[in-house]
C-alpha cells in the first residue's frame, strides 16, 4: 500500500485489502430490501472510503472492483435464474454469464477508486470529504445510463425509511447516495481524530466535535424536509385494485394455459367493477393484441365502459406498417389508448450491437426477444378522470424517466413481471425502487405485478398496500391524484450531477492554487 499515511488506526498495509474490499461490497447488500439495514451503508462506504484513502490510483482501482464484484456478486445473483431457467442454457453457463456481467459492472466502482485519488490533491481532508464523495456518485449516475444504464443498487435506496429520505423529493435518489457518502466520509474522519492520541491530550478534541456537528446537522436537516409535502391533492380519492394472478412463468406463454389465465383474470376483474380503475400486470394476455381484440378486448372494454371503470392491462402490440411489436399497457373502457415500452431491457427485450453479438448468441443457442421501443414522447394515459404517468417494469428504476410525466400526472402507474427472477432478492429491490419513485414525484404509484410484489405506495414512499408473492391477490385501496411538482420532477438528475461538478472543479482549482503558491 502506499505511504500516504493513515485515517483509521488500521494496521498497514491491510492484510487481505482485496478480500476484505469484496467482503465489504458483499454486505453492503444488507442494506437494501428485504434486509433494510440501511446503516450497513454508511459503515461499508466508510471502510471503503478508507481503504482508498491509502491507496495509489491503481490500487484504489482494483480494491474499488473488487468492492464491486462483491456488491454486484451477492446483490443482483438472481440474475442467473432467469438466463438459466427461460434462457434454456443450462445452470453452469447462465452462472459464467452473470459473473461476467458483475464483473463488467464492477469496473464502475473500481473507475470510482480510481478517479478519486487521481484527483487527491494537497489535503487528505478535502480528498476524504469533497472527491470521494462526489465521485462516488457520479459514477453510480453514469453507470444509471452508460450503454443504456443499470442503476439498480445505487446506495441512496437503502435509505428509504431514514432521514436522508426527505433529500429525494430535492435531489433525487443521486443526491440521497451523496449524502449518505458524504456521512461515511465524516464518519472515517471523526473516527480517525478521535482514536489520535494527541488528540486525546489537546484542544484538538474540539474536531472531531466538529465532524460529528456536521453529520448530526445534514441527518436533522434532511429529517426537517422529510416533513414537508411538497405536493397537494388534486381532487376527490379514486378506488383502484390492482390484480396478480400469480401465473407460473415457465406456464404463462404456453398455448394450453391461455384460456384458463384469461379466465382467472377477467373473475377477478368482474368481481371489482365497482372500482374506478382495475390494473392487470405487464403482459397480462400473453398473446398479440389484434388476435384477442375481438373476442377478448372488446367484449371487456364494454363491460368496462358500462361499469364506468377504466381497465389497464398489458399485453404485446405489433406494429401495423412492420414486423416490430411492443411491450404494451393498453386501457379499456372510458377511452382506449395503449403506451408502448421506451425503455427496454438490455439482452433481455433486445440485443445491443447485434451485428456483433447475433452470431455468438445464435451459437449458444439463447432465445432472445426483439422488441422496439416506443414513442419517448408518450408517458401519460388518462385513467379514472385523470393522466397517470405509466411504466412497464425495469423502466421504473430511472428516476429521471419517470419524471418525464410530470407534473401532468396525478399519480404513476408500474406494470410489471419479477416472476423471471423466482423467490430472490430482486422482486424486494424492485419495491425498494418504486418507493424511491413514488418519493421523487410525489404521488400515489400503483405497481401491479404477475406473482408480486403488487403494492400501493403512498407520496412518501410509504407501502399503502401489500400483497404476498406467489400468491394469487387482488388489492383494492383509495388513492388520492395529486398535484404540484417537487423540484426533483423540475430539474431531474442535473442539478445535483451539476453541483458535484462544480464541487469537484474548485476544489481542483483550490488545490492547484495552493500548489502554485508553494
Amino acid at each position: 500500500m502506499s505511504k500516504l499515511g493513515t485515517i483509521l488506526p488500521l494496521p498497514q498495509p491491510f492484510p487481505f485489502p482485496k478480500t476484505l474490499a469484496f467482503c465489504t461490497g458483499a454486505v453492503a447488500v444488507l442494506a437494501f430490501a428485504p434486509f433494510s439495514l440501511s446503516w450497513m451503508a454508511l459503515l461499508s462506504l466508510a471502510l471503503l472510503f478508507r481503504l482508498w484513502q491509502s491507496a495509489t490510483p491503481g490500487q484504489a482501482f482494483r480494491l474499488g472492483w473488487w468492492f464491486g464484484m462483491g456488491f454486484m456478486g451477492f446483490g443482483v445473483s438472481w440474475l442467473h435464474i432467469s438466463i438459466d431457467q427461460f434462457g434454456g442454457i443450462g445452470l453452469p453457463l447462465a452462472i459464467v454469464i452473470t459473473m461476467l456481467f458483475v464483473a463488467t459492472i464492477a469496473l464502475f466502482f473500481g473507475a470510482a477508486g480510481w478517479l478519486g485519488r487521481k484527483l487527491h490533491g494537497n489535503s487528505r481532508t478535502a480528498n476524504l470529504l469533497i472527491t470521494l464523495p462526489a465521485v462516488w456518485t457520479l459514477t453510480e449516475w453514469v453507470r444509471g445510463w452508460f450503454l443504456t444504464g443499470f442503476p439498480w443498487l445505487s446506495m441512496g435506496y437503502s435509505q428509504l425509511e431514514s432521514p436522508l429520505q426527505g433529500v429525494a423529493p430535492i435531489a433525487g435518489i443521486f443526491g440521497v447516495s451523496w449524502l449518505l457518502a458524504l456521512t461515511a466520509a465524516l464518519m472515517t474522519l471523526v473516527c480517525s481524530q478521535l482514536t489520535s492520541a494527541p488528540v486525546l491530550r489537546s484542544k484538538a478534541i474540539f474536531k472531531p466535535l466538529l465532524g460529528i456537528s456536521a453529520i448530526s446537522m445534514i441527518w436533522f436537516s434532511a429529517h426537517l424536509l422529510d416533513g414537508h409535502s411538497w405536493t397537494a391533492p388534486a381532487g376527490d380519492p379514486i378506488k383502484v385494485t390492482l390484480i396478480q394472478g400469480n401465473i407460473p412463468q415457465e406456464l404463462k406463454w404456453e398455448p394450453s394455459q391461455f384460456g384458463s389465465t384469461m379466465r382467472l383474470y377477467t373473475s377477478l376483474t368482474r368481481a371489482n367493477w365497482e372500482s374506478d380503475l382495475i390494473i392487470w400486470p405487464e403482459t397480462a394476455i400473453p398473446a398479440f393484441y389484434h388476435l384477442v381484440k375481438d373476442d377478448l378486448l372488446d367484449p371487456l372494454a364494454a363491460e368496462a365502459q358500462s361499469h364506468g371503470t377504466d381497465l389497464l392491462v398489458g399485453i404485446a402490440l405489433q406494429g401495423t406498417e412492420d414486423k416490430s411489436y411492443f411491450n404494451a399497457m393498453v386501457s379499456l373502457g372510458q377511452e382506449r389508448d395503449s403506451y408502448r415500452k421506451r425503455h427496454l431491457v438490455p439482452f433481455g427485450e433486445f440485443l445491443p450491437l447485434k451485428w456483433l453479438l447475433s452470431p455468438l448468441i445464435d451459437f449458444l443457442r439463447i432465445p432472445m426477444s426483439d422488441f422496439s421501443a416506443g414513442d419517448d414522447s408518450k408517458t401519460v394515459l388518462n385513467l379514472a378522470g385523470y393522466p397517470a404517468g405509466i411504466s412497464i417494469c425495469y423502466e421504473d428504476a430511472f428516476g429521471e424517466e419517470i419524471i418525464q410525466a410530470l407534473p401532468e400526472a396525478a399519480f404513476l402507474v408500474n406494470a410489471s413481471n419479477d416472476a423471471w427472477f423466482g423467490d430472490s432478492l430482486a422482486p424486494h429491490q424492485h419495491l425498494e425502487i418504486a418507493r424511491m419513485r413514488a418519493l421523487e414525484s410525489g404521488r400515489f404509484l400503483l405497481r401491479a405485478t404477475n406473482t408480486g410484489i403488487s403494492a400501493i405506495i403512498g407520496p412518501k414512499g410509504e407501502i399503502q398496500g401489500l400483497s404476498a408473492a406467489f400468491e394469487k391477490a387482488v388489492l383494492t385501496r383509495e388513492i388520492t391524484p395529486m398535484q404540484g411538482t417537487t423540484p426533483y420532477a423540475s430539474i431531474g438528475n442535473w442539478g445535483i450531477v451539476s453541483a458535484l461538478l462544480i464541487l469537484l472543479l474548485l476544489s481542483l482549482f483550490v488545490s492547484r492554487l495552493r500548489q502554485a503558491g508553494r
